[in-house]
């Protein structure tokens, strides 16, 4: 079996829950240097694709030409909760562009800040595609096809010139051959790839590493540092990759992606880690994230604390009594 018992949970002492996956542990060479199971498990990217598909036009000098700030450039890499400011910036990368929200084809959906809270709207609230957690990367793509002046309506169609160059640049990112990257179409209409779980954390290893990198330095550079300076543009009120990189303290490069996906780079360490929780439980993918970080040696005492929320160990009930635990069933391995 590829994939490993991951995170166990337990109802008094007993088992009740198994969440299998994988994990890769990899340097800025490509070299695996930790594992759970197959590191090289084939895992869609989901949404921490984002920062890699903002390639193409951080390298055409796009940030530049329209004036994009760090906020801006954070929010290209986002998958945001809807939030007044994510509105606002996402709003203003679109009147630099010269365009309106309805020219994002990323499809209109309950912020996700009502989403997190398991709230319905209130009866006031209207909402757009502005709103929508992808927002922020699709006004990136929008603002990439007014440079080179390429259609909009088209924009997320496999065959565009915009979605070619992303592809191209992905696959330089993560060290493989364009025609390897398989395919599938995102939640927000976009083309996005499954790839080795080590070749996704590689990218990430060179992504946190920003000017040390040979081929993408400055555009890496810019884009880790937005990340890690605006965690909160980046995820939101409440959210892993706010958590994670404020934990972090400027090191780390955290993404999560939808179906239990997460990878996380440390700038200092040259290093990444990418998880895959089969099943896509997200308190599972947490948990498993942290023990991942611990294990690694990446946490002090006060990152250890600031994280064990994420951890959730002690399964508690609606009265608040103690009923079970999440715990982390799975050791790191050096090939």
């Amino acid at each position: 079996m590829n994939l490993v018992p991951l995170i166990e949970l337990t109802r008094g002492g007993t088992p009740e829950c198994l969440h299998l996956g994988a994990v890769a542990v990899v340097n800025t060479r490509g070299q695996v240097v930790a594992q759970a199971g197959d590191p090289h498990w084939l895992t869609f990217s989901r949404s921490t694709l984002k920062a890699l598909q903002a390639l193409p036009f951080m390298q055409a000098d796009g940030p530049r030409q329209f004036g994009f700030s760090p906020r801006e450039l954070a929010l290209l890499c986002a998958s945001h909760n809807g939030e007044d400011q994510h509105i606002a910036v996402a709003q203003g990368m679109l009147d630099k562009a010269g365009l309106t929200y309805k020219a994002l084809r990323c499809g209109c959906h309950v912020p996700g800040r009502l989403a997190l809270l398991d709230t319905a709207p209130p009866p006031d609230l209207v909402f757009d595609e502005r709103h929508n957690n992808c927002s922020g990367k699709h006004a990136g793509f929008l603002a990439y096809c007014v440079q080179h002046g390429l259609t909009l309506e088209d924009y997320t169609d496999p065959m565009h010139p915009l979605q070619q160059a992303i592809r191209a640049d992905v696959a330089r990112a993560v060290g493989m051959d364009a025609n390897e990257l398989k395919m599938g179409i995102d939640g927000c209409s976009a083309p996005n790839y499954a790839l080795p779980l080590s070749r996704l954390a590689y990218g990430y290893a060179r992504l946190a590493s920003g000017l040390n990198d040979g081929e993408f330095g400055e555009s890496f550079a810019a884009l880790s540092e937005a990340m890690t300076t605006h965690p909160d543009l980046v995820s939101g009120t409440g959210r892993n990759d706010l958590a994670f990189m404020q934990a972090g303290r400027g090191d780390w490069v955290s993404k999560v992606g939808a179906d239990g996906v997460q990878v996380l780079g440390s700038r200092g360490r040259g290093e990444a880690f990418a998880i895959k929780i089969i099943d896509g439980n997200k308190p599972a993918l947490f948990a498993a994230s942290v023990e991942v970080l611990d294990q690694l040696g990446w946490l002090d005492d006060t990152q250890r604390a600031a994280l064990a929320p994420w951890r959730a160990q002690a399964l508690v009930n609606a009265r608040g009594l103690r009923v079970g635990e999440r715990k982390p069933v799975f050791k790191l391995q050096t090939p």
